[in-house]
């Protein structure tokens, strides 16, 4: 096995996604429906006509963009005639976690939906804060930057210093996370110091960022409750960039990364240094594999989007 699974997080959402898929593949309509039925909301209409404001709310982006995942997997698995070999890892991006949890045969699809709607809520309840990219910087500089902020704001209260690297994306794409006050002292420093450019994110909060403290907290008391089983291929941990594969593992990484750094360049790395010489991201977009474009500029790239993706994997493997 060379193949690794990754699935897009919060961002890659877009009204109108997952259409086509209902329309043309039964397996697909049957995961939109199920959805509606777990959550009692219309998921699937907020997929397919929007308005973008609620599909883009935290709490509703969360659970479609799980449900079109997997609606592609099941697609692909249709249209081929077959169950998918498993890869050699599964990985998801932030809330993409969930569904290579589903993929990786860890938590059931309706069980997935119900833990990312209530992470939704739980980050959406949280207001505070503030996020922005910032391109063309090496890690360590940025670190630095965010400590000296911390340190020099340190006098005011406690969460208006925090000021942390979020989101490791790439070698020249990463996220700062925290206050508001501190991420644009973080900003200013950044280009300052040669970062090309600082772009503040549209988000309603601080997210893998301490300030997310509370919210982590109730993910730990919904994963609890949740019935979690061990994986059947490694999922490679955003908090860690290592390979996870017990339940108990499961849980901890449920609960960490809501305010723990993404690491996706490690992670990458990891499934390279594995043998993962193809990466195939599920879901809306091409965010991950551009990503992993930069990261790992050897590796093979397959995208699977849209019912035309669907049917070229189905070809290809004829």
């Amino acid at each position: 096995m060379t193949t690794a699974w990754i699935f897009p997080g919060q961002g890659s959402q877009a009204v109108g996604m997952g259409r086509d898929l209902y329309e043309q593949f039964p397996a697909a309509r049957a995961i939109f429906d199920q959805a509606d039925e777990v959550l009692g909301l219309p998921i699937s209409r907020l997929c397919f006509e929007g308005p973008e404001v609620a599909l883009t709310a935290t709490e509703n982006a969360q659970p479609a963009l799980l449900t079109v995942s997997m609606a592609l997997l099941r697609a692909v698995e249709e249209a081929t005639g077959r169950p998918l070999a498993l890869p050699l890892a599964v990985a998801g991006h932030s809330l993409g976690e969930y569904s290579a949890l589903v993929a990786g045969g860890a938590l059931a699809f309706a069980d997935a939906l119900r833990l990312v709607r209530r992470r939704g809520e739980l980050m959406a309840e949280a207001h505070e804060g503030s996020m922005a990219a910032v391109i063309g910087m090496a890690e360590t500089e940025l670190e630095q930057i965010c400590r000296e902020v911390s340190e020099s704001l340190s006098s005011h209260a406690e969460t208006v210093g925090t000021v942390v690297v979020a989101n490791y994306n790439a070698p020249d794409q990463l996220v700062i996370s925290g206050s508001a006050l501190a991420v644009e002292h973080a900003g200013l420093l950044a280009r300052e110091r040669g970062a090309r450019r600082v772009l503040p994110l549209k988000v309603s909060a601080a997210f893998h960022s301490p300030l997310m403290l509370h919210a982590a907290e109730g993910m730990a008391r919904a994963i609890e409750l949740a019935p979690v089983s061990d994986l059947r291929v490694p999922l490679v941990a955003n908090v860690t960039a290592e390979p996870l594969w017990t339940a108990d593992d499961v849980r901890r990484e449920a609960v960490a990364q809501v305010v723990a750094p993404v690491r996706w360049i490690a992670s990458v790395q990891r499934m390279a240094r594995d043998g993962a010489t193809t990466f195939v991201e599920f879901g809306p977009g091409k965010v991950l594999t551009g990503l992993v474009r930069r990261i790992v500029p050897e590796a093979r790239l397959v995208n699977v989007s849209s019912a035309d993706d669907v049917r070229g994997i189905a070809a290809e493997s004829r």
